[in-house]
Formats: structure tokens, sequence, C-alpha cells
């Protein structure tokens, strides 16, 4: 909206549908919701309940600025028992949220211009984190023939003079793909041969179905080009909370918590103390949610596999399905606008991920079994679906 009051950075409209499916979720009272990756299930109460407790007493005041030391120490552990990788604490710094790490990250490595390379489809918000941190988002295309693993030597061709930083994003949203051991060391190979970082989105740890999940950080060599973002929303069932975290060069972290001051200054006290609790309470927590998730994956699968002018590839990590919708001949949004019309489901259109997106719609499987059973039995009794 153009107007004088407002910056003209944003006098062109930048909401993307992923932004918009908040008010479309409003206009049929049986529709089903499929659009964002906000978990159904609410945070398990054990987590509440300490939290709850730590506030009664006396947890309600500014951290650390790097964060509430115990849960800093925490996440050491976990890397420690999980990996086999060390963090020193000042290595570590809480964050309010993933999307507020990924900010931080930019504006404290980004000179205007630098350019950063992110791989496509995308999470949608990257290109506007990277212009508002001044840098150029560079596109790399992965294609589904691949199962959307990232080309070593597509990557290499996109590096220039200002390359600064390469994003990856896996388990990944939108795609579910999961990338192999083999890619990372690509990744790693021409991160190291380049001198560049690797910005490593680890937002969907535990949904890795098809093998165990492994850090980029923890390849040799990459322990001092890597800043890991790390995220409670999903693994935890956590989004309210807004807390996450990050993992880098001390230096790194060190000029974050300098931004930071004159940002939000310390993520919320409480939310930290869930944190704690969450990572404390993870063997007890976690297994149980990933088995439901992975259940609403694979019935997933089963029904779009059943569905005329619909594929998708078979389930990898990450709690979205990428579903192949071009044997319809319309577009993306063609066929989503259709699906909430006439079969009152919301889904996001694959373009939203970027152009390679475009033939895909996403689904999110933040609804239980009976409402995808529900949702899938509206879509195949649709026209172009049948």
């Amino acid at each position: 909206m153009k107007h004088r009051f407002l910056s003209k950075r944003y006098w062109n409209d930048i909401s993307t549908p992923m932004g918009e499916s908040g008010n479309l979720a409003k206009e049929y009272d049986d529709l089903i919701n499929f659009s964002l990756g906000d978990p159904d299930l609410i945070t398990d109460k054990r987590i509440i309940e300490e939290a709850f407790k730590d506030a009664k007493d006396g947890h309600t005041h500014y951290t650390d600025f790097l964060g509430d030391q115990e849960l800093r120490n925490e996440i050491s552990n976990y890397y420690k028992n999980e990996y086999d990788y060390e963090v020193n604490l000042e290595e570590c710094m809480v964050t309010t949220s993933g999307c507020h790490a990924m900010w931080l990250i930019l504006e404290s490595i980004l000179d205007d211009g630098d350019e950063v390379i992110i791989h496509e489809p995308y999470f949608t918000p990257y290109p506007q984190q990277i212009e508002l941190a001044r840098g150029k988002p560079v596109i790399l295309k992965t294609f589904e023939e691949d199962a959307f693993q990232v080309d070593a030597k597509r990557l290499e061709n996109l590096i220039t003079n200002r390359t600064k930083a390469i994003i990856i994003n896996t388990p990944n949203n939108p795609t579910g793909t999961c990338f192999s051991v083999e890619t990372l060391n690509l990744i790693a190979k021409v991160a190291i041969k380049y001198d560049l970082i690797v910005i490593a989105d680890d937002i969907y740890t535990a949904f890795s179905y098809a093998e165990p999940f492994i850090p980029i950080t923890t390849l040799k060599g990459m322990k001092n080009r890597t800043i890991t973002i790390g995220s409670f929303s999903k693994d935890f069932c956590m989004t309210g909370w807004r807390i996450g975290y990050v993992l880098a060069p001390s230096f790194v972290i060190k000029t974050m918590k300098d931004v930071n001051e004159n940002n939000v200054f310390t993520s919320p006290s409480i939310s930290q103390r869930a944190a704690l609790h969450a990572l404390k309470m993870r063997k007890e927590i976690q297994p149980p949610m990933i088995e439901e998730y992975k259940k609403r994956t694979f019935y997933a699968y089963e029904r779009i596999k059943e569905i005329p002018n619909m594929s998708v590839l078979p389930p990898r990590g990450s709690i979205y399905m990428f579903i192949n919708i071009k044997k319809t001949g319309l577009s993306s949004k063609e066929v989503s606008d259709k699906i909430l019309r006439e079969a009152h489901v919301l889904v996001l259109p694959g373009n939203a991920f970027g152009y390679c997106g475009e033939g895909y719609i996403r689904i999110a499987v933040t609804v239980g079994l009976s409402k995808l059973k529900e949702a899938f039995d509206r879509i195949k009794s649709m026209e172009i679906f049948s």
C-alpha cells in the first residue's frame, strides 16, 4: 500500500499465501485447515506445569542476555548426548523463536548486497528475511525427480564474489525431503571450498522418518562455519511459546547478543523455563508425538496415491506433504482455490514456496486421522480429482 507515512520498501504488497491463510480459515464453519504448520496437539501438560511452577517461584525477570544458563547447559547436554557434539556456553544463544533467530543471524553477518543462497522450494519468509537484512536472495532450484535434494554442481554455479552464506532446511518445509548424508557432505565441501557460512534451519529434527537426523555442523570442518537454528515450536508442539536458539562460533553469538539488545533484549523467561523442561523430558514426551504425526503422514500418503491427478513422494520427514497436481492442468493457485471453495479444505499453493513449487500444493498434517479422512473424502469427490 502506497502511503507517505509508510516506508517505501513496503509500498508494494508483500503479503504471502501463508500470511493470508488466517483470513481464509474463517470463511467456512466446516473448514478443515491444512495450511499452517501449527501442531494441533497442545504443549505437553508436564511442560506447562513445570513452567507454571517456575513462574510462581520467581522466574519472571530478564534472563542472562544470552539466555537462561540452565537452558543453555541443557542444550549443550542435548547435543553431546544425541550427536557427541561439544557446544560451549558462549556458542549458544536463546532467541524469541526460530524466525527471530534467522533475522538476528542475517543482521549480524550480512553486509549490504551480500548474497545468500536458498534452495527452492523454500520456507516462504526466507527471501524477505534476507532482504530485510539488506542482503540478496539467490535461488537454487531443486526438483522432484531428484527427491528435492540439493545438486552440488548447480549450487557451485551460483557462487559469486558476493556469496556469503547458504541456508539449508532439512527435514524440509515444504517438500518433506531429508537431505542424505551424501548431500550434506557435498554442501559442506562447497562451503569449505568457497569459505562460506552454512545457516542450518534445523526446525524439524524430531521428524526424520527414513533415517536419523544429522546436523551439518557435526560434519568434519563445519563447526566454525555453521550457524544452527533450533526451535521448540514443532519438535515439542510449543509454537505459541516463541522460543528457539542459535549455535554458532562465539564471535557470531556475541554480535547477535549486541544486536538483540536493540530488539527484544532477552527471550521470555517463562518460555525459556518451559524449553528447559521440554529438553529434560524429551524421552517421555517426544516418542508418542512423533508416532502420531508419522501415522498421519503415512495415512495422507496412502490417500493421495488413491486420488487421480495427485501424486507425492514417499514420506521422509517433517509434518508436510508436497503434492504434485500438474495432471489437473491447473495452476497451484487454481487448484488451492477449488479445494477451498468445493471441499472446504484449506491448503497452500506450491508457488508460495518459490517458482519450483508451481504445480504443487502443500498440506500440513496438523489434524487428527478422522479429520484427515474427511478432508481426503471431500477432495476425492471433486471433479478435477475424479
